[in-house]
């Protein structure tokens, strides 16, 4: 009042306090500003002044469905709406206004928003609901244009506006509007298609249509969640156009931890996208490899989660020079949209799915690249590969027959070599075999090879360790006879069996597995084998790494434990050579397993693992005819010489002293 009243006064005010006078001006328009957003904004909007009595004051609406007219009336005590607009609500009824006698005066609008089939009538800033959201509208009526109106003598509607423009200054009685009928969700998609943050504009509207389950839209399939009180997680598949293969949809899983402590109840949207239209922009040598997963909740922005969100696409095959990687199109971090790595991790589950674990809601898929690297060469390795198990398995098969005519009642040479030999066919046949069904694209034939490959090294390596401990029986103990068949076979197969029926039991740990490709090659590299997750790896390093050291360091000591306990008994120097070889070429085919695991790969190391672990079927002929040389020559020494009073025996080419 004293700066209205006083110019004088009020430019010395504002020259003595310019700060505070800036302060109000800033807060005057923050005030403007906010009141401009909290707005409603809907397809229709027909505002004005009620000039009415002082009496009892009602609001009357009797709506149908169609797409005629809306028409809007006021007199002396009823404000009255009108018309056939609406999709699925019928109603009619009255209301009664709460008046004031001093009071002959009221502001409304009407807002109709045809997508959600919403109508809304505000009087003296109190909403009326007068149809409720019943989900998104396919076809419905909208673009509600002036028709008729009539004007009044003393009560009625005084500067009728539409959407903020005045049509008369007047009093009227009766506004009506005519409307058209369109396809909502296809308009609704265009527009967003149009927008920046589209794909956002697309999910309010969803959370705003009170939709719990399938949403369909011509551009978006969705499904709102609601979580509750002792939200569990969930997984659930995603709806997909007619379109898509329903084997080949993509899926989410949601945490626990993303159900807020301080809301009983709150939705979330999981959106899919088929199309890249409402998204811009991505590297250059990429291309959107399936369809686009938006992921909101309502009123919040989730990010740092302690749990990811997990979302698998299924996709098409991939040429071996195509890398894959999970983005997010994040519209909440700054100003400038596009797609970003950061917050994703990349899960190659399969040679088609791939997993994005994210920890923050976002628009996440997944993008194929070239891969720009230079790729270490394949096909030469595979040749030797290949030709390697051909000659392992002929190999087993024949050293297998042989050793099947020997028999041996106390010796169980026999059956500790026969272990070993048939476990590396197993490995070989696997091996040959994984590459070529993983191709196939069969995930249950897939699961069931790696779990076989799997059994067959386990098995492998258990049966090295059991000729290892043999061997020290042989020379140091003399009562291997003494022991039962069934713990070797247990040592051998059940061991392995074991661990990998506790794989199975913990989850998905064996599937399609990518190995690195030449950037030239045109077929895929894949095999069956342990899953490129964290699980896989965990196993891996415990039981695959753990036995090979087992194996390796068992070797070591046992060879110097018997070398020390044997060196000074007679028998030693006839021993020796045939004990170093021995253990030398059992601990080769450990050790050679090593040169994957631990050794930086090369193109020597790789080409040096292929030859020497495939041939390993080659390598136990060599060591059994070794052993079968070493026999006869230490049957002959036995033969000519004489043994004193110290009884010696030949077994597998060592002399044992009875």
């Amino acid at each position: 009042m004293f700066i209205r009243s006083h110019p004088t006064g009020y430019a010395q005010f504002m020259k003595q306090n310019p700060k505070t006078v800036r302060m109000w001006m800033i807060t005057c328009l923050l005030f403007n500003f906010g009141l401009a957003t909290l707005e409603n904004d809907r397809d229709f909007k027909m505002c004005g002044i009620w000039s009415h009595g002082n009496a009892s004051r009602n609001l009357e609406y009797d709506l149908r469905t169609g797409c005629d007219i809306i028409e809007i009336s006021a007199n002396e005590n009823t404000l009255s709406i009108r018309g056939s607009i609406t999709a699925k609500c019928t109603r009619s009824s009255s209301i009664h206004l709460d008046s004031n006698p001093l009071q002959n005066q009221s502001n409304f609008c009407v807002f109709w928003d045809p997508l959600l089939d919403l109508l809304i009538v505000e009087v003296n800033g109190k909403n009326h609901i007068l149809c409720e959201r019943k989900g998104l509208q396919g076809s419905c009526c909208t673009d509600l244009s002036q028709d008729y109106q009539k004007k009044a003598s003393l009560y009625g509607i005084v500067k009728g506006s539409f959407h903020g423009d005045i049509i008369w200054n007047d009093v009227m009685e009766i506004y009506t509007f005519k409307g058209g009928s369109i396809n909502c969700k296809e308009t609704f998609c265009d527009e967003a298609s149009q927008k920046s943050r589209g794909a956002n504009m697309i999910e309010e509207e969803v959370m705003k249509s009170n939709t719990i389950g399938r949403v369909d839209l011509p551009c978006a399939q969705g499904t709102v969640i609601e979580m509750k009180e002792g939200f569990k997680g969930l997984n659930l598949t995603l709806p997909a156009p007619p379109s898509v293969d329903p084997n080949m949809r993509a899926s989410v899983y949601l945490p626990s931890c993303l159900k807020s402590t301080t809301k009983t109840k709150s939705k979330v949207v999981c959106t899919y996208y088929m199309e890249q239209k409402l998204f811009q922009g991505g590297p250059s040598n990429s291309t959107l490899l399936g369809g686009i997963v938006g992921l909101s909740v309502e009123n919040e922005t989730i990010k740092n989660l302690p749990e990811p969100v997990k979302i698998r696409f299924h996709h098409s095959a991939l040429p071996s020079n195509y890398s894959k990687q999970c983005v997010s199109w994040d519209t909440r971090k700054d100003s400038e949209v596009n797609w970003r790595s950061e917050g994703c991790e990349t899960v190659i589950i399969s040679v088609t799915e791939t997993e994005c674990r994210c920890n923050h809601f976002a628009y996440v898929t997944v993008f194929k690249q070239v891969e720009q690297k230079a790729t270490r060469h394949l096909e030469a390795p595979t040749f030797i590969t290949a030709v390697g198990c051909a000659l392992s398995l002929v190999s087993c098969v024949v050293l297998l027959y042989w050793l099947s005519k020997r028999r041996g009642k106390k010796d169980h040479s026999l059956l500790v070599h026969r272990g070993l030999v048939v476990a590396t066919f197993f490995l070989c046949l696997c091996f040959s075999l994984t590459s070529t069904l993983a191709n196939t694209g069969n995930e249950t034939v897939c699961k069931i090879t790696g779990t076989l490959l799997h059994y067959s090294l386990l098995s492998t390596l258990c049966w090295m360790t059991v000729e290892m401990f043999h061997t020290v029986l042989l020379v140091c103990c003399v009562f291997t006879s003494s022991l039962p068949p069934w713990v070797f076979y247990l040592a051998g197969f059940g061991i392995p069996a074991v661990l990998v029926c506790r794989l199975l039991s913990i989850g998905i740990i064996y599937g399609f597995r990518n190995i690195m490709a030449s950037e030239d090659a045109t077929g895929l590299y894949f095999i069956c084998w342990m899953l490129d997750s964290d699980r896989s790896r965990l196993a891996h390093f415990i039981i695959n790494i753990g036995l090979l050291a087992v194996v390796v360091s068992s070797g070591a000591v046992m060879l110097f434990f018997v070398a020390t306990k044997i060196q000074n008994r007679p028998e030693w120097r006839k021993n020796r050579m045939a004990f170093l070889s021995i253990w030398g070429l059992t601990c080769l085919l450990g050790t050679t397993w090593s040169l994957f695991n631990f050794v930086l790969l090369t193109e020597a190391t790789l080409s040096l693992f292929c030859i020497i672990n495939s041939c390993q079927g080659c390598f136990l002929m060599l060591r059994y005819y070794t052993l079968e040389w070493k026999k006869k020559r230490c049957e002959l020494s036995l033969d000519g010489g004489s043994t004193g009073s110290v009884t010696l025996q030949c077994r597998d080419g060592v002399f044992i002293s009875e």
